[in-house]
This record gives C-alpha cells, sequence and structure tokens, in this order.
C-alpha cells in the first residue's frame, strides 16, 4: 500500500460492472488473479481479472509507493486485492483503469505456475483441467455454458413449461442398448451368483440391478401425461466405449415431453428452441463470442446469425438418402455407405447440411428399424416419426420423436425387438390408462455449447470431461 497511508474498506466491484462505470474520481477495490505485470522501474502495469468478463482491469502502480517485498509477490497467477482511483484510460482499448493506492496480496503463486503467458494446446490444458478455467478461452466458454442453461430454463418458463427432475439411478435402460455403468453396493470380490452364474441383486441396496441414466425421457413422458409441457435438464451417462470429439461417458441432457403434440408441431418447437438458445448468446455473450471468433474460429459469429436467420429445410430421410446418392453418383466420396436402411454418419449429417442445403436441416421419417421401440409408427409400416436436428460444424445436435401412444402397437414393437420390459410397467401404464397424442427431443447439452462456442472437441465445453480410462479431478 502507499507508504503511510491507511485505507479505508472498499467494498468490492466486479471488473464486469467496474469497466462499464464513468465516475472516475472514485475510490474502487476490485479483486482477482493477476494475468500479466510489466513496466519499469517507475511504474508498473498489471492486469487483472476476476471472471467476471474476459476483459481485464489494468492496475497502474506507482512502484516508489509500495513495499518492495509486495511488489515482488504480483507474479503472474497470484491473487490480490487492490484499493485505487478509478480513472479514465488513456490507452488503446479499455476504457478504465486503476490508480492503486493500496495492494494485498491474498494469494502467492511461485514459478511452477502452469498457466504463464504463452500459447497452450488444448490437450495440455485438458491435463491441468483444475486450473483451466482461469484461461481466457475456458472463462469465455464456461460463461457461455452458464448463458446456455439460463437460455433453457428462461425458454421453457416462458412457455409455460415444467421443470420436472427425474431420477439418476434407474433400473430402466430408455434406448435399450444395454451401455449403462451400474450402481451397487455389492463387494465386487465376493459375488453371490446363481445357478446359472448370474449375479443375485436381492441383497444390494435397491434388491435389484441398478445403473446411472441414460435419459429422463421415459419419466418425462409420466410428466407430460398429467402437467402437459415439461423439461428435464440434468446429467447422464453412456458407458459406450467412445473416444472422438462428440462423445462423453458423462454429460448434460434437456429433454422436453409435451402432450397433444404432432409432428409439424414438434419440429416447430426444435427450431423456435435452438434459435431462442443461439440469439440468447448472440445477446449475453458479445465479448466472449468476438475472443472466440477472433481466436478460435473466424466464422462463428456469421455462423451463428445465420442459423438464427435461417428458416430449417424439413427432410424426410427417404429424400435424403436420394440426395447422398446423387452426390455419391457425382464423384463425392463418402468414408460409411449410404443406402435406404442405414444410420446416418456424422458426415452424411454434415454433408447435408453445409454443401447440399447450406442451413440446418431437420431430418423425419426414419426406418424404424435403426429408431428406438418408443417411436411412433407412421402408417407406411416401414418408418417412424422421429426427428433429428443436423447442425453445422456439429452433425445431429437434437433428436426427438412423436412418441407411440397406441398400447397394443407400442408392446407389440417391445416384444419384436425382444427388450426386457419386465421393469417397465409403469411406462406401459401411460398407454392404458388415458393414453394421448405427445412427442418430445433430447438435447445434448455439451452439443449446444460446442456449436455455440465454435471449438471442435467436446471435451473442451465441460468442466471435467468423463471420457474412457480418464476420470480426472
Amino acid at each position: 500500500m502507499y507508504i503511510g497511508i491507511q485505507m479505508e474498506k472498499v467494498k468490492r466491484t466486479k471488473i464486469a460492472d467496474l469497466l462499464s462505470r464513468t465516475d472516475y474520481g472514485t475510490m474502487v477495490n476490485v479483486k482477482g488473479w493477476v494475468r500479466t505485470r510489466r513496466g519499469s522501474k517507475q511504474v508498473n502495469f498489471v492486469a487483472i481479472n476476476d471472471g467476471s468478463t474476459i476483459k481485464n482491469v489494468q492496475i497502474v502502480v506507482d512502484v516508489e509507493h509500495f513495499n518492495e517485498t509486495v511488489l515482488k509477490e504480483i507474479t503472474t497467477g497470484a491473487c490480490v486485492s487492490v484499493n485505487g482511483i478509478l480513472t479514465e484510460s488513456i490507452g488503446a482499448g479499455q476504457t478504465a483503469e486503476i490508480q492503486a493506492r493500496e495492494i494485498e496480496i491474498l494469494g502467492t503463486c511461485d514459478n511452477t505456475y502452469p498457466l504463464q503467458k504463452k500459447g497452450h494446446s488444448m490437450e495440455f490444458l485438458r491435463e491441468i483441467a483444475h486450473l483451466r478455467p482461469r484461461t481466457n478461452t475456458f472463462g469465455a466458454i464456461f460463461r457461455i455454458r452458464h448463458n446456455m442453461a439460463m437460455a433453457i430454463h428462461n425458454f421453457f418458463h416462458e412457455r409455460g413449461f415444467f421443470y420436472f427432475h427425474t431420477p439418476i439411478i434407474t433400473a430402466s435402460d430408455c434406448e435399450g442398448a444395454g451401455q449403462m455403468f451400474q450402481v451397487t453396493t455389492k463387494n465386487l470380490y465376493d459375488l453371490k451368483k446363481d445357478e446359472s452364474g448370474s449375479i443375485i441383486y436381492d441383497d444390494d441396496f435397491f434388491g435389484k440391478q441398478a445403473s446411472l441414466t441414460v435419459s429422463g425421457q421415459l419419466e418425462g413422458e409420466l410428466a407430460a401425461t398429467a402437467l402437459g409441457s415439461i423439461y428435464t435438464f440434468g446429467p447422464t451417462f453412456r458407458a459406450e466405449n467412445s473416444n472422438t470429439p462428440r462423445h462423453l461417458a458423462e454429460f448434460w441432457m434437456v429433454e422436453p415431453e409435451v402432450a397433444f403434440i404432432d409432428l409439424p408441431d414438434l419440429m416447430d418447437l426444435e427450431e423456435e428452441f435452438i434459435k431462442y438458445c443461439v440469439q440468447w448468446a448472440l445477446n449475453h455473450c458479445q465479448d466472449d463470442l468476438e475472443f472466440l471468433n477472433k481466436m478460435f474460429d473466424k466464422g462463428l459469429i456469421e455462423r451463428l446469425q445465420k442459423v438464427v436467420n435461417t428458416a430449417f429445410v424439413r427432410l424426410p430421410y427417404t429424400e435424403g438418402i436420394r440426395i447422398l446418392e446423387q452426390a455419391i453418383a457425382d464423384g463425392h466420396k463418402f468414408e460409411f455407405p449410404v443406402y435406404w436402411g442405414a444410420d446416418l454418419a456424422s458426415e452424411h449429417e454434415r454433408y447435408l447440411v453445409e454443401e447440399h442445403f447450406k442451413k440446418p436441416v431437420i431430418m423425419i421419417d426414419y426406418p424404424k428399424e435403426i429408431k428406438a421401440f418408443y417411436m411412433k409408427q407412421n402408417d407406411d409400416g416401414k418408418t417412424v416419426q422421429g426427428t433429428d436436428v443436423l447442425f453445422p460444424q456439429i452433425g445431429e445436435i437434437i433428436g426427438g420423436s412423436v412418441r407411440e401412444e397406441n398400447h397394443e402397437k407400442l408392446l407389440a414393437r417391445i416384444e419384436e425387438l425382444n427388450i426386457p420390459m419386465k421393469d417397465m410397467w409403469w411406462y406401459l401404464d401411460t398407454r392404458k390408462f388415458g393414453t394421448c397424442p405427445h412427442g418430445g427431443f433430447g438435447l445434448g447439452f455439451e452439443r449446444l455449447v460446442l456449436f455455440v462456442t465454435g471449438m471442435t472437441n467436446i471435451r473442451d465445453v465441460i468442466p471435467f470431461p468423463r471420457t474412457p480410462k480418464n476420470a480426472e479431478f
């Protein structure tokens, strides 16, 4: 602090708020982490960031007025509290700065701090995920992630949806895929088994086999048949051994479910929802988007604006296959084969979105063999009322459908696929007791954040990614 001067306690101001103030000459306090320090023997310039904005505030330090011991501890990464006079800045790129009057070191930081002033690869930053939120890049990503969560809650609340909490521990496999993480209190070194070698769960905590949920959809359907319009938003888990830039073992899902909705209305809801979220980012995350646009993806903001201002294409699966087959005939090369009945790969989806239509696509009427058991069958007996929203850079960002509300048809489909439904009597009950047309969709939250930030790896849009052989932090 200024030698010989005792400062009064000043209430902290967040840097995001400070930079919009014009009451120059006022004593202010900021707290944050040192990004850089430069200067001469007479004056130092210290850039501080507190996470409230991507912008730093510059602290001007008149060296002769401060204890040398304190100044030595103002290193990159150190946490400081600064009292000083808010001053109009004459430097480019900032409106205000602080003339320091008192500096308190809240936390020192030695030279082993890995985030020194240089570029770091995304791979390296994943190894120090406990520190990467302090970088400009991840500060921007996680502020945008927060805003996307707020956009989701606002969108549904404004439209009369109810936020419904579905269980994380479940005995049902929504997709029938079996790729679930088990939850147990049993001693794994001494498992009790029956004559056939199957594990006996009688003495387990729930008295039956239980797992982490892959989706809240089935329980969401129950809620929609009582509350009308609901949405879930929570963590989901898939034990897929997928080491790709688009897959996580733990991720967040947004799943609205709506009674009395048909296929056209469902597609309208999907388009309105995604545009609302993207527009929210453009309205509320301007500084962070501009940084990411400059540093990572020069076309990011333009792409976001285009999504908001473009009508999505409605494309039947059969027509999509015809377009892809024509592309092959014209010389386009795909890694994976294209034929009616194929489950489209990301390269096929992106071709339709980025090269053929050059706008987002909602693909509908998929072959029933490649879609889940609960999707409503069309009259042709071959296709179902599924909807996938396909986006540039990402591929599928939303998957949804009108659900089969007819008890006999649903049961026949379950038996046809040999899905073990002994624990899902409650789901079938909704088709027996006052069934109604209904539908919904699932959005992988991280894929939305991936699109809005322009990142290329899904591990970089969640604070602590869970992937095969990786559960650090």
